[in-house]
Order: C-alpha cells, then sequence, then structure tokens
C-alpha cells in the first residue's frame, strides 16, 4: 500500500508542479501582451510599467485569457491605437509562445 500511496503523492506534487509553471507562463505571457499594448499606446517607461501591472491583474478577472484581450481591446481602441480583436487574439497567441520559451529557457 504505501508503494500506491507514494505514487499518489507523487501524481500530487507533478500536478502542483505544472500547475505552477502554467501559472507562471500565462502572467508573462500576459505582461509581455501588456508591454506590446503600452508601446502601441505611445506610453513612457513608468506609465509602461504600471500598465503592464494592470493587465495582470486583469487576467485575475476569470478563467483564460477573454478578459485579458477585453482589457487591451478596450484601453487600445480608447487610446486610438490602429488594432483590433484578431490582432490582439493573434499577438496574445505569440506572447504565449514567447512566454513558455522564455520560461523554458530560464528553467535550464
Amino acid at each position: 500500500m504505501t508503494s500506491f500511496n507514494d505514487r499518489e503523492r507523487g501524481e500530487e506534487a507533478k500536478y502542483a508542479f505544472d500547475e505552477e509553471n502554467a501559472f507562471k507562463i500565462a502572467a508573462r505571457a500576459t505582461r509581455l501582451a501588456g508591454e506590446w499594448a503600452a508601446g502601441l499606446m505611445g506610453l513612457t517607461a513608468e506609465e509602461a510599467d504600471a500598465y503592464r501591472k494592470s493587465v495582470v491583474q486583469a487576467d485575475f478577472e476569470e478563467a483564460g485569457h477573454e478578459d485579458v484581450i477585453r482589457k487591451l481591446l478596450g484601453d487600445l481602441t480608447q487610446a486610438g491605437a490602429d488594432t483590433d480583436e484578431a490582432a490582439i487574439r493573434a499577438k496574445m497567441e505569440e506572447c504565449i509562445v514567447e512566454a513558455r520559451r522564455q520560461f523554458m529557457t530560464a528553467s535550464n
């Protein structure tokens, strides 16, 4: 029975590790998307830093990236940036890939 319990604990630890890494990757992708949007809006370095943080905070509203996409679309539209929802979604996907690459590189 000990072998089964050890295996179960191992699986639980792996699940927790995977979830933590997924959270870190998602947060990094959201930050990268915020950085991109800040650039489109022409924000100063200080404003861009605050904006990236606000985008990461927006990601806690609901599961997935829909909350971030809504925020970026609203903010970019209000700022008069030349973009649309499809472009934001495409950029978000790029940011996810880049965040995963950065995470994997930093982990090695």
